[in-house]
C-alpha cells in the first residue's frame, strides 16, 4: 500500500483566535496523485490550503487543532519558508505573481535550495515546454499579462520551486472555459511529467473533477463527501449542486440537495 504524501485528520483553524474557519477536516493526498477540493466560497478550501502551506500565519490566523503531517512529518504551523524547503509550493487564489517583473524576472525570482544548477536548468526547459507561449513574453512585465499568460506564469514559477506537493488555489478564477480546459490539461501533463503531487482547490467542479484523482467536497468548514472523482461525478446531488445539471433556475447548496427527499442517499463505502 502506498505510504500518503500529505495526511489531514482533524484539522480547526482559528482566525483572531477565536473565530473557527475549519471544524475539523480530514483528507489524504497520495504521491503523484491529483486531489480536489470543491466547494463554495467560504466553505474552507483556501484556509486549508494556506494551513498546508504555512501562509495561514500571515492571515492572524492559526491551526489550533487536529494535524498535518507532510511525508510523515507534523507541519502544522510551521512558516511558509519552511514547507517551502519540504517542497510544499502554493499557487494562491490572487497576487499569483509580481507585476511589476518582467516574465523572466519573476522566473529568476523562482528559486529553491532543493534544486541544483543543473536541475534548474532542466525545470526551466520543462516550464518553457508546456508552456511555450512564455517564451515569446520573456521581456514583458507580468502585470500587463492576459490572465491564461499570468496563470501559466504563476504555475511555472511554481514548478521552478521544485515542489514534491503543488497546492493550486482557484485555477480557473476570471478565465474563459476555453483558456481553462488548456490550462488543466498542462498541469496534468507537468504530474505526468515531473512526478508531483497536486492539490487542487475549484469552485469549477466540473473542470476539477474532469482532471482529478479523488476529491472532496467542504461545505462550512467540514468534509461533507469525498470520493473518486468518477464516482462524485455520477453522484445525483453533486451533480445538483455543483455540475449546474439540476435543470431548475437555481443551483442549490449541497445542504440543500442532500435534504430533499426525493434523493435517495447512497452509503458512503
Amino acid at each position: 500500500m502506498t505510504t500518503p504524501l500529505l495526511v489531514i485528520e482533524g484539522l480547526k483553524v482559528a482566525y483572531h483566535r477565536n473565530a473557527l474557519a475549519l471544524h475539523g477536516v480530514s483528507l489524504t493526498v497520495p504521491p503523484q496523485a491529483i486531489v480536489a477540493m470543491l466547494g463554495n466560497n467560504g466553505a474552507g478550501k483556501t484556509t486549508t490550503l494556506r494551513a498546508v502551506s504555512g501562509f495561514i500565519g500571515l492571515d492572524n490566523a492559526a491551526v489550533v487543532g487536529g494535524s498535518i503531517r507532510f511525508a510523515g512529518e507534523r507541519i502544522e504551523n510551521q512558516p511558509p519558508h519552511a514547507n517551502a524547503a519540504r517542497g510544499i509550493v502554493l499557487v494562491p487564489e490572487r497576487d499569483k505573481v509580481f507585476p511589476n517583473l518582467t516574465v523572466a524576472e519573476n522566473l529568476t525570482a523562482s528559486s529553491s535550495a532543493r534544486a541544483n544548477a543543473a536541475e534548474r536548468r532542466r525545470l526551466e526547459e520543462v516550464v518553457f515546454q508546456f508552456f511555450p507561449a512564455l517564451t515569446s513574453l520573456r521581456s514583458r512585465l507580468a502585470g500587463l499579462l492576459s490572465g491564461g499568460e499570468r496563470q501559466m506564469l504563476a504555475i511555472g514559477s511554481a514548478v521552478l520551486c521544485n515542489p514534491q506537493l503543488l497546492l493550486v488555489d482557484e485555477l480557473s478564477l476570471g478565465l474563459a472555459p476555453v483558456v481553462v480546459e488548456d490550462l488543466i490539461r498542462r498541469l496534468s501533463a507537468l504530474r505526468q511529467e515531473l512526478g508531483i503531487t497536486v492539490l487542487l482547490v475549484e469552485q469549477n467542479a466540473s473542470v476539477a473533477l474532469a482532471v482529478a484523482d479523488y476529491g472532496y467536497i467542504l461545505e462550512s468548514g467540514r468534509v461533507v463527501l469525498e470520493g473518486a472523482a468518477a464516482e462524485l461525478r455520477g453522484r445525483r446531488e453533486v451533480q445538483e449542486a455543483y455540475l449546474g445539471q439540476s435543470g431548475g433556475a437555481e443551483r442549490r447548496s449541497y445542504r440543500a440537495v442532500r435534504q430533499d427527499p426525493t434523493l435517495t442517499e447512497r452509503p458512503r463505502e
